[in-house]
């Protein structure tokens, strides 16, 4: 007996249908309870977390006391605004210098945009390696300052090409119209190339943003002010390794349980990169597919 058919694929039999939907729910859950557990952590009364021995699932009832600790002026809140910082400014400036050099690659007309292609290729290829950029960074005065976190890891070399890919896919009679009207390169980037990369700056600027949101390992190795380090920094410190936020480091009197203060630190790194997401979701595979098939 065969199966049925609609528009020429058979049906899938009930049991593979069900197998597949266990086997979602399991990858689902897997993902979901986790954070569930952590964000009702931070959320969980004293009593409840020391009942629980440091993980609640549920909430008995709603505790906003870590975020408050977290947000009355003290180390957490500090990182914070660095982290703030150094994402906003660099992903800017990320997304302007790439893009810049993305577009001069992509024209034929630029004489030396081979050997630049090549430099930034093998680039991909080879790291300078820790010792090397660490000396770098402090011969240019960099050591304690932000823009250590930044200046460094300002340009991804996958970044640029996925750039130019998508910059000379762009249609050529476009851009030479508007250099017959007597545009210059810096108006035809600025007035014809940029609205026409909406999708493909999305998703760039969404990569460099989380990139530098989540780096930590720039500040353990250039910042040794303790006022300097960025919120992944933080967490790493008080929560990975487990060490003890105290009161002082806060600027609170009364300490909320250690747990649910790690937890909510937990949560506020990850909440800003949830917000940003789904807005440029619907950019997403467009902007990646287009930058990388073309070229």
């Amino acid at each position: 007996m065969s199966r049925p058919v609609v528009h020429g694929t058979p049906i899938a039999s009930w049991p593979v249908r069900l197998l597949k939907a266990v086997v979602l729910i399991i990858f689902c859950a897997a993902v979901i309870i986790p954070f569930l557990g952590v964000v009702s952590t931070s959320l969980a009364p004293a009593e409840q977390i020391a009942r629980a021995g440091g993980l609640v699932l549920f909430p008995e009832s709603i505790s906003t006391e870590a975020y408050q600790s977290i947000f009355a002026g003290g180390v957490v809140t500090r990182a914070i605004g660095v982290s703030t910082f150094v994402t906003v400014v660099g992903t800017l400036l990320s997304l302007t210098v790439s893009s810049l050099l993305g577009y001069a690659l992509s024209r034929p007309a630029f004489i030396a945009g081979r050997p630049f292609l090549l430099i930034v290729l093998i680039s991909m290829l080879f790291s300078p390696g820790i010792i090397p950029t660490y000396l770098l960074v402090r011969g240019v005065g960099l050591i304690d300052s932000l823009w250590a976190l930044i200046l460094p890891t300002m340009v991804s070399a996958f970044n640029v090409v996925v750039l130019r890919a998508f910059f000379a896919g762009l249609p050529r009679e476009l851009i030479e119209s508007a250099r017959v009207d007597g545009a210059g390169e810096l108006r035809i980037f600025t007035s014809i190339v940029l609205p026409l990369s909406k999708a493909v700056l999305a998703v760039i600027g969404l990569f460099y943003a989380v990139g530098y949101w989540n780096a930590f390992f720039n500040a353990l190795l250039y910042i040794n002010d303790t006022t300097l380090w960025p919120l992944q920094l933080v967490l790493r410190t008080y929560v990975i390794n487990d060490t003890q936020l105290g009161a002082a480091e806060l600027g609170v009197e009364h300490l909320p349980p250690q747990a649910a203060i790690q937890m909510a630190i937990l949560v506020i790194s990850i909440v800003p990169i949830l917000i940003v997401y789904p807005f440029l979701q619907r950019h997403f595979a467009k902007g990646v597919l287009t930058g990388a098939v073309k070229g």
